[in-house]
């Protein structure tokens, strides 16, 4: 019997097209029911709107052409609340062109998908989506209020402030999580104690949140949000952007719902003037924290490029000299416990000025990437491949005798024979054994280094005709 079973990977195109509209379009309309049941200034006005950031995701993430889904979304959810049609499809189509115009601006000066990785790129998301194209959508939707009737003209300037503040930090607390989370791969991946140190972030975030809103404090002291902070920096240092949006989206449920039922600093005044002022707080406190984990991000990249760099030859990709010394200590010490033999092979690119001569200093370059290459295919992922010097190269081979090392050598000149990029190269190579050669780092090295000229000199004499 076949599994009834199915993803949208296994299902034909149009299929696809048809599941992901549809999804979009529930996804919509049950958030804008949710955002709607907070409108007091008017049935559809809301200082809580999370389809802007839905919205702005879907095409960031699915391309413009799931517009249909936001339109109908939007025009079922604002139908079914304010029962014009006509009013609800002017609405409809403000918050379709809000979301496509602060898609196209994020994708044209921001990157794109990736618009949460660098600071700039926050600032220009937050300029350009949610404080511009959002204008779009409150000045369509207030001229479709007025238009049919509704709201007097004098009302228009309030309500619009509400309704484009609504839709700003929509954009900016639900759109980060979902570009992130769907949009960037590849999915986190958290085991053991880092497991358990995400999960103590969310419920640390969680409960800060409700002790500040959930009446906790005797006063509503606004100086009292300080205390997300700390949390907020925790999870900056401590993981990625993708973790820091995920607290600001628990942090605005969590302030919103008690907020509604009259706790935290800013259930002072009426229900509409608490939620401008909660909203205008979570956005300033959402941007602050993207702008700080993105800096902290690019921040241990930086680190990890600086780390990278110190041990890699940049040229070839290899280890390099230091990188080579500490492989070499760290096989020794190896060796010194397991009583298993240790090789070391120094390789040496013969010819190399004659080829920056003959051919240039790039034709020199690119030979030495290919005795790099030719290394990295014929060694182990235990070994350890490293340029030793300007054209000298070297093999660290964990528990490999004297005989299989010079098989593996043989190998990286077989390599380099059969190679058929101009020009040909040949390498001489030079075999060192721990202990038997050496039990020191520099002796091995030594040792290694006389077998690899005691071989130039052989094949110079067989070359000129004094040896056989």
């Amino acid at each position: 019997m076949a599994n009834p079973s199915f993803s949208l990977g296994r299902m034909s195109q149009p299929l696809r097209r048809v599941a992901l509209l549809v999804g979009v379009a529930v996804v919509y309309f049950a958030a804008a029911r949710l955002g709607l049941q907070f409108a007091y200034v008017d049935r559809s006005v809301t200082t809580v709107w999370p389809p802007t950031g839905i919205a702005l995701a879907a095409f960031v993430l699915y391309g413009y052409q799931v517009w249909p889904a936001v339109l109908a979304g939007a025009f079922l959810a604002n139908v079914a609340t304010a029962g014009s049609p006509l009013m609800s499809l002017g609405i409809a189509a403000g918050n379709t062109l809000e979301g496509l115009l602060g898609a196209y601006l994020v994708n044209r000066f921001a990157r794109g998908g990736r618009v949460f990785d660098r600071v700039r790129d926050i600032f220009r998301f937050v300029a350009l989506a949610a404080l511009i194209s959002t204008m779009v959508s409150a000045t369509i939707g207030v001229a479709a209020l007025v238009a049919s009737g509704t709201r007097e003209l004098g009302e228009a300037p309030r309500i619009w402030l509400t309704w484009w503040l609504g839709d700003a930090v929509g954009a900016i607390i639900f759109a980060p999580v979902l570009i992130i989370w769907i949009g960037v791969k590849p999915a986190p991946k958290f085991a053991g104690t880092r497991l358990l140190e995400a999960l103590a972030a969310a419920v640390a975030t969680a409960l800060v949140t409700f002790a500040i809103f959930g009446g906790v404090f005797p006063e509503r002291h606004y100086a009292l949000t300080v205390l997300l902070w700390p949390v907020l920096i925790w999870i900056s240092f401590r993981f990625t952007p993708r973790e820091s949006a995920t607290a600001i989206l628990i942090i605005s449920l969590v302030a919103v719902l008690q907020t509604l039922h009259g706790f935290g600093p800013f259930a002072r005044l009426s229900r509409d003037e608490s939620f401008v002022l909660l909203q205008v707080w979570t956005g300033i406190t959402a941007v602050t924290s993207l702008v700080l984990a993105a800096v902290v991000a690019a921040q241990r990249e930086i680190q990890g490029t600086w780390r990278e760099l110190a041990v890699t030859d940049p040229l070839t990709g290899l280890a390099n000299h230091r990188q080579l010394i500490n492989a070499l200590e760290a096989e020794i010490r190896r060796s010194r416990r397991t009583a298993q033999p240790l090789a070391v092979v120094l390789l040496d690119l013969d010819g190399l000025k004659q080829i920056n001569d003959r051919h240039g200093h790039l034709s020199g370059s690119l030979a030495i990437r290919r005795v790099a290459e030719a290394l990295l295919g014929s060694c182990r992922a235990t070994d350890t491949a490293a340029r030793f010097g300007g054209d000298e190269f070297a093999l660290v081979l964990p528990e490999t005798g004297e005989a299989a090392a010079w098989h593996v050598a043989r190998g990286v000149v077989d390599r380099l024979a059969t190679d058929a990029e101009k020009p040909n190269l040949s390498i001489s190579v030079g075999v060192a054994v721990y202990p038997g050669h050496g039990e020191t780092v520099e002796a091995l090295l030594n040792a290694a280094d006389v077998a690899l000229y005691e071989t130039k000199e052989r094949r110079k004499s067989r070359a000129s005709g004094l040896a056989p």
